[in-house]
């Protein structure tokens, strides 16, 4: 069975949003998230459901690109859920590039044969 539990697995789907965040098919990332899904961005409100998500990866899109994402840790949550720990980097936008570096704490969910994000937080290392 596709089990999120496994680092393999986790890594498969971070590939998949990097990718769909890469090429701008915000569509595909909101897809990659539950329908009642729950976005916890640094420094701003609470975004909640796929839609709203979508919209917030959109806007944010034009800000920043070169998303990297690491998996430092997968803990499985029962059979049907998953804890994941990692870390980012990204570049912003603009006049003066910055690096940004961060970490993350996701937990994934299965919904019929595929796993999606339920919860999405992270935030900056300085």
């Amino acid at each position: 069975p596709s089990m999120a539990q496994d680092k393999a697995t986790i890594d498969k789907l971070n590939a998949e949003f990097m990718a769909a965040f890469a090429k701008g098919d915000m569509a595909a990332l909101g897809q990659m998230y539950t329908e009642d899904a729950y976005l916890l961005p640094p420094d701003s409100e609470t975004v909640k459901g796929r839609a709203a998500i979508q919209t917030f990866w959109t806007n944010a899109a034009a800000a920043i690109g070169d998303l990297k994402l690491t998996t430092v840790d997968v803990k499985p949550l029962g059979s049907d859920a998953a804890r994941e720990i990692g870390t980012f980097t990204l570049k912003t936008k603009g006049d003066k590039p910055q690096e940004v570096a961060g970490k993350y704490v996701v937990i994934w969910e299965k919904a019929g044969a595929q796993w999606k994000l339920a919860t999405d937080i992270w935030n900056m290392d300085k």
